[in-house]
C-alpha cells in the first residue's frame, strides 16, 4: 500500500487543479450548458475587455507579483549574509519564526491600523513631531498604487522565505564556504554572497515561485489593504463570481483565465530576470572585489529584516491595543480608558466560527500528515531517491487560487456536489499538504538510519519500528509540521469562501468580511483570535514533545523501580 502513496498524493493535488483549470477555460469561451452556454463564443472576453479599469487591475496584480518577492528575497538574503552570527541575528530569527504562523488577514488588519492616517504610527509622532491635531487627509491604506498591499505581502512572505532558506542552508555548510572565502581575503558578508548565495538560490526557487503566484492573485489581504477603484484582478473576479446574475460567471471565468495569464507572465519575467541578473553579476562574482560595500550591505541586511519584524510586531500590538481601547481621540498616543466590553460583546459570536475553523484545520492537517508520512516512509523502505514527480506537490501553490478554485466549484456543481464542509476540508488539504511536506521531509530523511537498524536486530518488525522508534525520534519535527499545517489551514480564505459558498463560517472568513466596516474594535477582536489560533499550535509543538518525552521517561523509571523492588 505504501508504494501507492506517492501516486495517490500526486493525484490528490493535481487532478483538482487540472479539473479546476478545465472548468475555467470552457466557460471562459462561453461553453457551460448548465447556464445555457451551448456554443463556443468570445462574448465573455468582449464583456470582460469592456470592464472599466481592467488594465489597471491586471497591471497592479503583475506589479505586486514582482515587487513582493524581490523585496522579500533581498531582505532575507542580505540578512543571512550580514547576520551570520551575533545576538541580533539570533533574536531576529526567533522573532521571525512565530510571525510565519500569523495569518495574512490578521497581519493585514494590524498593518492597516498601524499606518492609517489615524493609526498608531501617526498617533505616536503627533503632534510633537508632525504638528497634526487631526488625521492627515491622505489615502495610505487602499492607495491606488497598491503600495500598502505590497508592504503587507512583503511582511508576510519574509518569514516564509527565511525559514525556507534556513532549511536549505543545512545542506550547504555555509560556514565552511565563508571560511574559505575569508581565507582568500573576502569580508564575511561579501564572502557569503559570492559563495553561498549561488548555491542557495536554486534550492529556494520553487518557494519563490509560490510567493509570486500568491502575490499576483491574493484576495484576503487585497480586500484589506488593496485599492478599491479598481481593485486587484483577483478581487474583481471574486465579485463577479458572487454576482447574483449567474451569467456573470462566463465573464468571471474569462477573468480567471486572464489572472492565470498574469501569473504566468510574472513567472516568465522573473525567470528572464534570473538569467539577466546571473549574466550581469558574473563579473562581480569573479572580479575579486573583497571589501567594497561590505559595511553598507551589513547595515542594510541587519536593519532591513529587523525593521520588517518590528513592524509586524507593532502591527499585532496595535490590534491588541485597539481590542481593549475605550474612548481614544486623535492625536492621543494611548486610549484614555481600557475596557473588556468589546471582548464580552463579541466573544459569543465566535462559537460556530471557532468550531468550524478548528475542525477543518485538524481534519485537513491530520490527513496531510498521514499522507506525507506514507510518502516519506515508502521512500525510506524502498531506499529510493525522492520521486522526481513530487515537484507536482507544489502545483496548488504555483497556480493562482482564484483560477482553479473557481473552476473546481463549477466542476463540483456540474457533478451534483453542493457546497459542504467536506468539500472545504478537501480544498484546505490542497494547500496544507505541500507545506507539511516541506516542513517534515528534510528531518525525516536526515534521521540516523542506525536507530532503525538496531531495532530490527532486536527482532522488531518494520511497522513496529516505525511506530516505536521513528515517530518518537521525529516527535519535534512532526509536531512542528503539524503546527505549520494548522496555521496554513486557519489562514485559508478563498477555498473556504468559494467551496463553502459562504455557508461555512470560519474565523478567517468572518474577519475578512469585516474589512469593509469601520469598527476597529470588532475587527481587532476577530483578527486577534485568528492570529492566536496558530500561535497556540506552535506553542504546543514547541513544548509537547519535550514534556511527553519527560513523562515517558518518568513512567519508565517508575516501572523499573517497581520491578527492582
Amino acid at each position: 500500500m505504501l508504494r501507492l502513496a506517492p501516486v495517490l498524493v500526486i493525484a490528490l493535488l493535481t487532478l483538482p487543479v487540472v479539473a479546476g483549470l478545465t472548468m475555467i477555460v470552457l466557460p471562459a469561451f462561453g461553453y457551460l450548458p448548465a447556464l445555457g452556454g451551448e456554443t463556443v463564443s468570445l462574448a465573455p472576453w468582449r464583456e470582460l475587455l469592456d470592464q472599466p479599469g481592467l488594465g489597471r487591475s491586471a497591471a497592479l496584480s503583475l506589479a505586486s507579483g514582482l515587487v513582493t518577492p524581490a523585496v522579500a528575497l533581498a531582505a532575507v538574503v542580505l540578512f543571512l549574509a550580514a547576520g551570520q552570527s551575533g545576538r541580533l541575528a539570533r533574536s531576529v530569527r526567533r522573532l521571525v519564526s512565530p510571525l510565519l504562523a500569523v495569518p495574512h488577514a490578521a497581519l493585514g488588519f494590524g498593518l492597516a491600523f498601524l499606518i492609517a492616517p489615524s493609526g498608531l504610527a501617526m498617533r505616536l509622532v503627533s503632534p510633537w513631531l508632525t504638528g497634526a491635531e487631526q488625521p492627515p487627509d491622505a489615502l495610505i491604506v487602499n492607495d491606488p498604487l497598491g503600495l500598502s498591499l505590497m508592504a503587507g505581502l512583503i511582511l508576510k512572505e519574509i518569514p516564509f522565505l527565511l525559514l525556507m532558506s534556513l532549511a536549505a542552508l543545512e545542506r550547504l555548510q555555509p560556514e565552511k564556504r565563508v571560511e574559505i572565502a575569508r581565507s582568500l581575503g573576502y569580508a564575511p558578508t561579501l564572502g557569503w554572497l559570492k559563495t553561498v548565495l549561488p548555491a542557495l538560490y536554486p534550492l529556494i526557487r520553487l518557494p519563490l515561485y509560490a510567493v509570486i503566484a500568491y502575490a499576483t492573485a491574493n484576495v484576503d489581504m487585497a480586500l484589506i489593504l488593496g485599492p478599491a477603484l479598481p481593485p486587484t484582478l483577483a478581487v474583481s473576479i471574486l465579485e463577479w463570481f458572487n454576482d447574483p446574475d449567474l451569467s456573470q460567471r462566463f465573464m468571471a471565468s474569462a477573468a480567471a483565465v486572464l489572472q492565470l495569464g498574469v501569473t504566468l507572465v510574472a513567472l516568465a519575467i522573473w525567470w528572464l530576470g534570473e538569467r539577466l541578473v546571473t549574466r550581469l553579476l558574473r563579473p562581480w562574482l569573479t572580479g575579486g572585489g573583497r571589501r567594497r560595500g561590505e559595511a553598507t550591505l551589513r547595515v542594510i541586511g541587519r536593519a532591513g529584516l529587523a525593521g520588517a519584524s518590528l513592524t509586524a510586531v507593532a502591527a499585532l500590538a496595535g490590534l491588541v491595543l485597539f481590542s481593549f481601547a475605550g474612548f481614544w481621540r486623535f492625536p492621543d498616543a494611548l486610549p484614555q480608558t481600557l475596557t473588556l466590553d468589546h471582548w464580552r460583546r463579541f466573544t459569543p459570536m465566535l462559537g460556530e466560527a471557532l468550531v468550524n475553523t478548528a475542525g477543518i484545520a485538524l481534519a485537513a492537517t491530520l490527513l496531510a500528515t498521514l499522507l506525507v508520512l506514507a510518502v516519506l516512509e515508502n521512500e525510506h523502505r524502498r531506499n529510493i531517491k525522492p520521486w522526481r514527480a513530487l515537484w507536482l506537490l507544489y502545483a496548488p501553490l504555483l497556480v493562482p487560487q482564484i483560477a482553479f478554485l473557481f473552476g473546481l466549484v463549477v466542476a463540483a456543481e456540474s457533478a451534483g456536489i453542493g457546497p459542504n464542509l467536506g468539500l472545504v476540508i478537501a480544498g484546505h488539504l490542497l494547500f496544507v499538504l505541500p507545506y507539511v511536506y516541506l516542513s517534515l521531509a528534510e528531518a525525516y530523511r536526515r534521521l540516523d538510519p542506525r536507530w532503525l537498524e538496531i531495532a530490527r536486530t532486536l527482532g522488531v518488525s518494520r511497522n513496529a519500528a516505525f511506530w516505536r522508534v521513528r515517530l518518537p525520534l521525529l516527535a519535534a519535527p512532526l509536531a512542528t509540521a503539524f503546527a505549520v499545517g494548522l496555521a496554513i489551514s486557519i489562514g485559508q480564505y478563498l477555498p473556504t469562501r468559494l467551496l463553502g459558498a459562504g455557508r461555512v463560517e470560519t474565523v478567517t472568513t468572518e474577519a475578512v468580511a469585516l474589512a469593509s466596516g469601520g469598527n476597529r474594535r470588532l475587527i481587532s477582536v476577530w483578527a486577534l483570535v485568528q492570529a492566536a489560533l496558530p500561535l497556540v499550535g506552535f506553542t504546543l509543538a514547541a513544548t509537547l514533545p519535550g514534556r511527553l518525552g519527560a513523562a515517558k521517561h518518568t513512567t519508565q523509571t517508575v516501572k523499573e523501580d517497581a520491578t527492582l523492588g
